[in-house]
């Protein structure tokens, strides 16, 4: 029987290049790829006698790169904000590595991990200077990048994320949802689980007939051993936590109706993170507001970009 989330894929893949960006591989090491959407016109047609293309443009406008969370790869996350960006921005999605193809053979699970290799790679497609822009699992990432990378990371977008998962943030987000741990939650193995995953990530409730919940599953939740670990290497001891001092703007756009990463965490993360950190709310949207309110997002997101920018003409 045809699998219908794989089924699209085409379709997607079509859609995705009509609105500027298309896939590429990076081998960033033996035994490393990561799998990346670029923006078309940084892909150079294969010289006389090449089979396939070797090397890219550098961009030739501001970078956003989107960086997913743990439940899907990264243009099914950010499928509906791609286009809304491209025509001013050079858009890159990336899907971090035990997602959507990308592998390592590394033993390594942890955010810094994953940050360092999409440094790495984003570095060999030609980006130098980049705004990231977070969700979820992501945003974990991403405030990794910019931590360590700050002259790489000009700015960040986080939604439903936080600096790091502490053991207390696990428990309490853990016990107030009604799961056991975050393999639970984050790695459904049937029908019911996916369905209650969704249950707490959206702010609505949605209906998808149980067969195309089952493909689901079969399509975006592979590498379940690999996965399974990057869970365990994302939970820290409290003792461990720490605020980093972040020079670049950060701002942090939140479902209101988040129930996974509620606005209280958002609002708490404003404060330890000082002045440079701003946050907007968006109603009637939980954890998944990119999806759920998508054109109220890509708003929010283009205007702190246009004056994310707008400040470094003026200076």
């Amino acid at each position: 029987m045809v699998n219908l989330v794989a089924a699209q894929k085409p379709l997607m893949n079509g859609l995705m290049k009509m609105a500027g960006v298309q896939p590429y591989s990076v081998e960033i090491e033996p035994g490393t790829v990561m799998n990346f959407w670029v923006p078309c016109e940084t892909v150079k047609k294969p010289g006389k006698g090449e089979k396939k293309v070797t090397h890219l443009e550098k961009p030739t406008k501001p970078v956003v790169v989107l960086v997913h969370g743990f439940a899907a790869e990264g243009i099914v996350t950010w499928q509906f904000q791609v286009g809304a960006l491209t025509k001013k921005y050079s858009v890159y999605v990336p899907d971090l590595l035990f997602f959507g193809g990308s592998i390592t053979d590394k033993p390594d699970r942890s955010p810094t991990f994953q940050a360092e290799y999409l440094v790495q790679g984003l570095r060999k497609l030609g980006v130098e200077k980049c705004v990231v822009v977070g969700f979820s699992y992501g945003g974990m990432v991403a405030f990794k990048m910019a931590q360590m990378y700050p002259h790489m990371v000009e700015a960040m977008v986080v939604s439903g994320s936080i600096l790091a998962m502490t053991d207390s943030i696990s428990v309490e987000t853990l016990n107030r949802l009604g799961f056991s741990s975050s393999a639970e939650l984050l790695l459904p193995n049937s029908v019911k689980g996916l369905k209650a995953l969704l249950s707490v990530a959206a702010y609505k409730k949605l209906w998808f007939p149980d067969r195309l919940h089952k493909d689901y599953l079969e399509v975006m939740f592979t590498n379940r051993k690999e996965r399974a670990e990057l869970l365990e290497g994302l939970v820290i001891s409290n003792k461990d936590a720490t605020i980093p001092s972040f020079p670049q703007r950060i701002h942090l756009l939140w479902g209101e109706e988040d129930q996974i990463f509620k606005q209280e965490l958002a609002h708490n993360m404003k404060e330890q993170l000082g002045e440079n950190t701003t946050f907007e709310g968006i109603q009637k949207a939980g954890h998944l507001v990119h999806l759920e309110r998508p054109c109220v997002y890509n708003s929010c997101l283009k205007h702190f970009l246009a004056s994310l920018y707008a400040e470094r003409v003026n200076k």
